[in-house]
């Protein structure tokens, strides 16, 4: 680590943004949670990684098979 002391006073006194939403709260501002429009594909949702979990076991059986077959 390094023993530089950080100056941080400039930014803890700086100015800070005070938008808020049309009816005068910032609470409700930005993308809803669970935003469907943010989502680009399903790789991470719930069903598709249950999914490859069953896949990945069908296949170790598979596997397990061939080779008690050799």
């Amino acid at each position: 680590m390094s023993d530089h002391i950080r100056n941080t006073n400039l930014m803890l006194v700086s100015p800070r943004c005070d938008a808020t939403t049309r009816s005068g709260s910032a609470q409700g501002s930005g993308a809803p949670r669970a935003n469907q429009n943010a989502r680009k594909h399903g790789l991470f949702s719930r069903d598709a990684i249950a999914e490859r979990k069953v896949i990945q076991a069908l296949l170790g059986d598979t596997r397990r098979l061939l080779g008690e077959m050799k």
